[in-house]
């Protein structure tokens, strides 16, 4: 039997202020963005916070309502991803099978260490405290799924152990959307006939779920049952180098398709640029969408031929938007990803014929990558992404936050 865990830091951006400044101890604080662009949100609110009735996703005006003594930080990603490589660092003392879901989580696979998962859990625990001044939860289990859940149960610096021989006590109870991937369109689909549990979509028949959410549903009740065989994918292995990607909440809604399109070319150009700079090129284009009421939606499509242009990427994703998107509600957040990648740095096969349009795409865009290395990605910019205050100050290249295909899929 396999031992997995999930290590999920607390508050992790709060977390990681206190750490830098010890005059924020005993105070309550919450991360946020820009409150000029809709990024005035709150983003992580310490321990502290929570106790006021902060919550995450709330805006700052309605935060500071609650609690007036509110300490404001703005975010700072590139302080958090140097935290999160430490974190990781101490996850691997331990195994080399370190699988990221985000800067603050964590998979480990430690089957067949000479501790047990719990006491390394513990260890973990200790050194965030005390070379990180962080903490952690930690959720012990059989399969990848259940240790996640676990790291959820008890918070803060704490240690949950799931088993074959407790999971239907401790899983079953619980509302069915603390289930990963569980989101709130599912939620509402599983209470219409009933089901508001995890226990009550494992014991459900399988053709009544599988009728009603087809093969999400298999997964999603093996998931319940205790069925997860998925590995815990290394370094190597992990998304982040399959796929390659970039989402962003806009600062208004986007009301129609050439709003929308500005973005999309904004978060094309960055993919397309990060594909260059790594070598790569994708043969699959992916666009992520969430309305104004926060439910999402993915869509893919296999390009005819591989490539690594932004122009290629944007055209494929707005097709997506297309085809897909009917426009009953604003888009709220948008996300464009390319996977299922190649080298470019090796031999690829290329077709007889080159429009004159690709070439002059590859030339302008390998120019465009040779002034931003020496000026800075805004240096130069499509003339499309200056017709709004908010994109001309989006540096996507610089300022991106990496989102996994997997994530943006597991969203909502």
């Amino acid at each position: 039997m396999r031992t997995i865990l999930h290590s999920d830091c607390n508050s992790f951006y709060a977390s990681v202020e206190a750490a830098e400044d010890l005059s924020l101890a005993g105070k309550p604080v919450a991360v946020c963005g820009d409150p000029a662009l809709r990024h005035g949100i709150i983003l992580a609110k310490s321990s502290l916070a929570k106790k006021y009735g902060v919550i995450t996703g709330e805006a700052v005006w309605q935060a500071r309502q609650k609690c007036p003594g509110l300490v404001l930080i703005p975010a700072d990603q590139r302080k958090y991803l140097h935290y999160s490589r430490m974190m990781r660092a101490i996850y691997r003392r331990y195994t080399c099978l370190v699988e990221p879901f985000g800067l603050d989580e964590s998979w480990l696979d430690v089957t067949g260490h000479s501790l047990c998962g719990e006491e390394i859990a513990a260890q973990i625990r200790v050194a965030a405290r005390e070379e990180l001044g962080i903490t952690v939860s930690v959720g012990v289990s059989f399969n990848k799924v259940f240790a996640k859940l676990g790291s959820d149960m008890r918070k803060p610096d704490a240690t949950t152990v799931i088993t074959p021989d407790n999971f239907r006590d401790k899983v079953w109870p619980l509302p069915v959307d603390s289930l990963l991937y569980v989101g709130r369109a599912t939620r509402r689909r599983l209470a219409g006939l009933g089901m508001t549990t995890i226990g009550d979509l494992a014991r459900a028949p399988d053709g009544l779920i599988r009728a009603l959410l087809s093969k999400n549903g298999e997964t999603l009740q093996r998931f319940a049952r205790g069925r997860d065989d998925s590995p815990v994918l290394d370094a190597q292995e992990a998304d982040e180098i399959k796929s390659i990607s970039n989402s962003t909440t806009t600062p208004r809604d986007l009301c129609d398709e050439e709003q929308a399109k500005v973005v999309i070319y904004l978060l094309a150009d960055s993919v397309g640029a990060r594909l260059r700079a790594h070598g790569m090129a994708c043969r699959t284009v992916s666009l992520w969408m969430r309305d104004s009421e926060l439910v999402s939606l993915s869509r893919q499509r296999r390009l005819g031929q591989s490539s690594d242009l932004g122009s290629d990427i944007a055209r494929a994703a707005m097709n997506l938007l297309r085809e897909h998107y009917a426009w009953r509600l604003p888009l709220r957040s948008l996300g464009v990803c390319g996977s299922d990648l190649i080298s470019t740095r090796e031999y690829v096969q290329m077709p007889l014929w080159v429009l004159p349009r690709t070439r002059k795409e590859r030339a302008l865009e390998g120019a465009l990558d040779g002034i931003r290395a020496r000026w800075g990605h805004n240096a130069i910019r499509r003339g499309l992404l200056l017709c709004g205050e908010a994109t001309r100050e989006l540096n996507p290249v610089d300022d991106h936050e990496l989102q996994t295909l997997g994530m943006m899929r597991g969203r909502g």
